[in-house]
């Protein structure tokens, strides 16, 4: 069976769990004998940086994409759309990021032909289109029994690599609208993800929690979802924690992920501020870049506790692990979470994990702690009763440790092909 799929990002080029999955999940595919190939858009990332870090100007994606999946056993094909879009992109970032381009080409003139073809759309849903249509061509010449699209930006690309086609096509929910922005969606966002999941043969949801949310606000009938819940990779990156330690006598707390509102950061930073007055020899560390982050700054400021909180900024390959191994417990405090992949690779380092309940993972696991986002009391108090308590400390670890071998992305994948052969049955 031969996959075209549509998405976002892919690793090594990835800024959030969505790039994770896809890699965990083509991954498992493949294992089981079916070829993928993955459309993204290219962000154009070396275009539109400064004059300093044009040093990589030259460098193909495509070819370090390709080498870094091989080493890790993964057999796809990877084929880029030339658009300005990126992950997690807004309209006013897709707007910088078209004058940004435009502005770079008046100050080469050796790239002034670029610029008179360039049919880069001047705003973020006309991209988003214009990105349709491009992509969509690949399923002229690709051959593909099923169509699987990752998330509102690629959508619309289902929709016409359908039409022309017309194959099956199948979408991938791992966050709506009403995740991403608090419950205050974007009319045109939440429009483009109605139409495509209306439009779809049929919807994966990474959760029963997102499955509930497309049935409730996107009028979906239930019995066109199915739930698959992710999964984790397992690595060779291993770190001592006695040897991760910012300082023998501190405790490490720690917060990774988007700084943004649906991760719930500032609820995070509540909480520290009451646990530090119990356990002021605590620090609690944010690792991770979004549009919150230099409000989280400010606040720790303002709350006296800056010297307690530490900013990492984004990161990526062994310090991601490095991260989890150097904490004594992880904290995903997120208001609306689809999923939440963070919580099983902190526990892939035998960190034991503090996650709210109005998360999917929540549905899978069972040796966590768990907490509504919003209760900073019962959050600071089980943060407080992991550092004191060495007993409960070490049983989440334990546990969690064995729990977590039982995650495999062979079986979301599994359910993937379940569901591809429905629709291929189905004559869709």
């Amino acid at each position: 069976m031969k996959v075209l799929m549509f998405g976002w990002e892919f690793p090594p080029y990835s800024s959030g769990g969505l790039g994770t999955a896809c890699h965990g999940l083509t991954k498992g595919l493949t294992n089981q004998d079916i070829d993928v190939t993955f459309v993204m858009p290219k962000a154009a990332k070396e275009k539109i940086q400064t004059h300093v870090k044009l040093v990589s100007a030259d460098v193909d994606k495509e070819k370090i994409i390709k080498k870094a999946i091989s080493k890790k056993g993964i057999n796809i094909k990877i084929k880029e759309v030339d658009s300005l879009l990126i992950p997690y992109i807004d309209s006013n970032q897709y707007n910088e990021r078209y004058e940004k381009q435009k502005e770079y080409w008046q100050h080469h003139a050796s790239l002034k032909s670029n610029s008179e073809n360039s049919v880069y759309s001047k705003n973020l849903y006309q991209e988003v289109q214009r990105y349709a249509y491009e992509a969509a061509l690949i399923a002229k010449d690709e051959p593909h029994d099923i169509i699987h699209c990752h998330d509102w930006m690629t959508y619309q690309a289902g929709i016409e690599a359908k039409r022309i086609s017309g194959k099956p096509f199948v979408i991938h929910v791992h966050a709506t609208e009403f995740d991403r922005t608090g419950n205050n969606p974007n009319p045109h966002i939440h429009g483009i993800e109605k139409l495509g999941m209306q439009e779809a043969d049929h919807i994966m949801a990474v959760s029963q929690f997102t499955k509930n949310i497309i049935i409730k606000h996107y009028n979906i009938p239930a019995d066109k979802i199915t739930v698959v819940h992710n999964a984790v990779e397992f690595n060779e990156n291993k770190f001592d924690k006695t040897e991760t330690k910012l300082n023998d006598n501190d405790h490490i707390v720690l917060f990774l992920g988007r700084i943004t509102i649906q991760k719930g950061p500032d609820y995070f930073l509540k909480a520290a501020k009451k646990v530090l007055e119990y356990k002021p020899d605590t620090k609690f560390v944010v690792a991770g870049s979004g549009d919150m982050e230099g409000y989280m700054i400010e606040q720790a400021a303002k709350m006296g506790i800056a010297d307690k909180v530490l900013f990492t900024g984004f990161l990526k390959g062994k310090d991601i692990d490095k991260a989890y191994a150097m904490a004594d417990l992880y904290v995903m405090p997120s208001i609306s979470e689809p999923f939440g992949i963070t919580p099983l690779e902190a526990m892939r380092n035998n960190t034991p994990v503090l996650i709210s309940k109005q998360s999917g993972v929540s549905e899978v696991l069972n040796h966590v702690l768990k907490v509504d986002f919003w209760d900073i009391d019962a959050m600071a108090n089980k943060i407080i009763g992991v550092l004191n308590y060495n007993e409960a400390h070490r049983s989440l670890q334990e546990n969690g440790a064995k729990e977590i071998m039982k995650f495999s992305w062979n079986e979301p994948a599994k359910k993937c092909i379940d569901v591809y052969r429905e629709v291929k049955a189905a004559g869709c």
